[in-house]
């Protein structure tokens, strides 16, 4: 493969991209919107705060403030204070939020209709390029809690030895923002 199947595999991540964002105008929310929506659906409790959206998706701490005011104003999701830092926020769906983030749209019918085996590779090919270019922009990975160097298991769950938190099942799958690869 030479220089310009480079260029076209890029071309074609982009217009994948495009059409994806696209597809995510549907009803009142916005690209930006369900991308966010998306995240928190993703991240633990610890990872929820407009600061780490904005580093996830590298936008500004402004812009991702708008979007979850906008998401709490349209009820898809609740804003939660710390108790021990009233300046924290973070946030929460909803279930009109957990709606929206299972709605079908375009890529991921096109993923699923897709051969498992072709799937498995083109997921390792994207997280290895994933990795690659995060590091290069010296960016965190928000990898998954029980991948993490701080992740010790439990019988129910896991516990993060960095933040000193023990852990759900369900919350040893979600990404974090201080996932250290282990």
């Amino acid at each position: 493969m030479g220089m310009e199947d480079d260029l076209y595999t890029r071309e074609l991540i982009n217009r994948l991209a495009r059409l994806d964002a696209t597809s995510a105008w549907k009803g009142d929310l916005n690209p930006a919107q369900k991308a966010a929506l998306t995240y928190l659906a993703r991240a633990n409790r610890f990872s929820r705060s407009p600061s780490h959206l904005a580093e996830y998706l590298g936008s500004t701490r402004g812009t991702i403030s708008q979007t979850f005011k906008a998401l709490v104003q349209k009820g898809y999701v609740t804003e939660r204070r710390s108790q021990a830092d009233k300046r924290a926020i973070s946030f929460d769906l909803t279930e009109k939020g957990v709606q929206a983030i299972d709605a079908p749209n375009l890529l991921g019918r096109g993923i699923s209709k897709m051969d498992q085996q072709i799937k498995k590779d083109l997921l390792t090919s994207l997280e290895v390029l994933s990795r690659q270019l995060l590091k290069e922009n010296g960016s965190r990975a928000f990898g998954v809690c029980n991948q993490c160097r701080h992740f010790s298991a439990r019988k129910n769950g896991g516990h993060c030895m960095l933040l000193s938190e023990d852990l759900s099942p369900a919350e040893t799958l979600k990404i974090c923002h201080e996932q250290e690869a282990a």
